[in-house]
């Protein structure tokens, strides 16, 4: 996502309404649709709330993590494998199929077994979901993350692909791609996100599963590794405006994040979402990685032009892109970019106010968060934008908002302070106008938390309030 005036593949996450049917999906389907990235979506499209619902939570993040939840999932040619960062690998892999990378045409044969989740009854029934997963893909290995839900009609989703996922985008891996024309006409997938079509009908999602392929070249030993998978559901109100909350972390607090820019990167390797203009998300996921203590190592910087400075944001928007929305800014694609890092987790969710930032906050969690806003509506900023990222590292005495917004001139120049008021409407928000007064969609409230696989016990326990164990 960038600065500028560059439409979201969902429209910052609301769904278009009215999509045409498509093929229901199997783990074997090939090739992504190759079409161009959906329109914007009428405001509100994937927000809504049936005119009388009370208000409540609005997300349930759930997520399968420990050796005892990976045992209770049903393994077809996976063991789970326990130790300090339990997770799946192949054991026996169920045979092989042919996949036909859409992006290189090179058509191959993988080995593979999966791991499907018992059914999760949502706490919140949702207009919308998005799973997140943490693994470790090496050279010749990748996954596929599928989701499938019962509606409240009782009818069932059929199974969505939502990434087909590799660390690395070398030669012997697939490149890592999100699936477009999935719809069963009554919900769909936009990039990274599930979305019923016209939640004013009252239609939610339920219940739902995850299930994980892993992929391998035939006869290797090597196999990958997920360490975590979970999915965000949510039902937030359609709304221009949000209730203002009141500061609640006494004398504020700001954690030493370092500061990158995303702007001096402008015009390096346009290959990889038209360069550094369009790199807030991985310059944000750079920045509260190195906050952890964790950075690429030299020979994942070989690549990079010896000239550029922070070639670790160039490495970071290689690793995040998506090769079919043709972006950096998937949000799955960033937390998992993240928890390749050495003990590292990243989940991609929504929170109901700032009072839960400040949570995070005063527990030393940078969060990064998804807004869109005009020039007018965020003081300070100097832009305005139909999608940026930025890391939320602290919170002045008065309640403001300090944060590293990437899309700033210098290194140097990427701290600001943000008024509060401001800033949570137009991250919380569902609604809101352009410029030439048209009503597009907010993004209610995203964000991504990266976190070490190990947390204190007040973390933990601020985690804990999120639905994240």
């Amino acid at each position: 996502m960038t600065r500028s005036g560059f439409t979201p593949r969902r429209s910052v996450l609301a769904a278009a309404l009215g999509v045409a049917g498509a093929a229901a999906v199997s783990t074997t389907a090939v090739a992504a649709s190759g079409t161009p990235r959906p329109a914007a979506a009428p405001a509100g499209a994937a927000a809504g709330k049936p005119a009388g619902k009370k208000a409540g939570p609005v997300a349930e993040y759930h997520g399968w993590s420990s050796h005892a939840e990976w045992r209770t999932g049903a393994a077809k040619g996976v063991r789970a494998e326990a130790g300090a960062r339990p997770g799946i690998v192949i054991s026996r892999p169920l045979g092989t199929v042919d996949y036909t990378d859409p992006h290189t045409g090179t058509k191959a044969a993988w080995e593979y077994a999966t791991w499907t989740s018992p059914a999760r009854k949502l706490s919140v029934p949702a207009t919308e979901a998005i799973v997140s997963w943490n693994a470790r893909t090496p050279a010749g290995t990748w996954i596929q993350a599928e989701l499938k839900g019962t509606y409240s009609d009782s009818t069932a989703t059929p199974w969505y692909v939502m990434g087909r996922w590799a660390s690395d985008d070398g030669a012997a891996s697939i490149r890592r791609t999100s699936v477009d024309g999935q719809s069963d006409d009554k919900s769909s997938v936009w990039t990274d996100t599930f979305a019923i079509d016209k939640p004013a009908s009252g239609l939610r999602l339920v219940s739902y599963q995850v299930r994980l392929t892993l992929y391998r070249t035939p006869g290797s030993t090597l196999t990958p590794m997920v360490w975590r998978v979970g999915a965000m559901g949510s039902d937030v109100p359609d709304r221009f405006e949000v209730p203002a909350s009141t500061p609640s972390l006494s004398g504020g607090r700001e954690l030493v994040v370092p500061r990158y820019s995303q702007e001096i990167h402008k015009g390096q390797y346009p290959e990889y979402d038209n360069g550094g203009e369009a790199w807030c998300s991985p310059t944000s996921s750079q920045m509260i990685i190195e906050y952890w203590g964790r950075k690429p190592t030299a020979g994942d910087l070989a690549w990079v032009n010896p000239d550029y400075a922070d070639p670790q944001v160039c490495h970071a928007a290689r690793a995040t892109f998506d090769y079919q929305y043709e972006g950096c800014g998937n949000w799955p694609f960033n937390a998992a970019y993240a928890a390749t890092y050495r003990d590292l987790q990243g989940v991609v969710t929504r929170l109901g106010s700032l009072t839960d930032a400040e949570k995070l906050i005063s527990a030393g969690i940078p969060l990064i968060t998804s807004q869109s806003f005009l020039k007018t509506e965020l003081d300070g900023a100097g832009y305005g934008t139909s999608g940026h990222l930025m890391t939320v590292i602290g919170f002045t005495s008065d309640g403001d908002i300090i944060a590293n917004d990437p899309a700033s001139p210098s290194d140097e120049a990427v701290r600001h302070v943000y008024k509060r008021r401001q800033w949570e409407n137009i991250w919380l928000r569902t609604k809101r106008y352009t410029a030439d007064g048209k009503v597009v969609s907010g993004t209610g409230g995203v964000c991504y938390l990266y976190f070490p696989a190990k947390p204190t016990a007040s973390q933990r326990r601020v985690l804990k309030e999120f639905g994240i164990r």
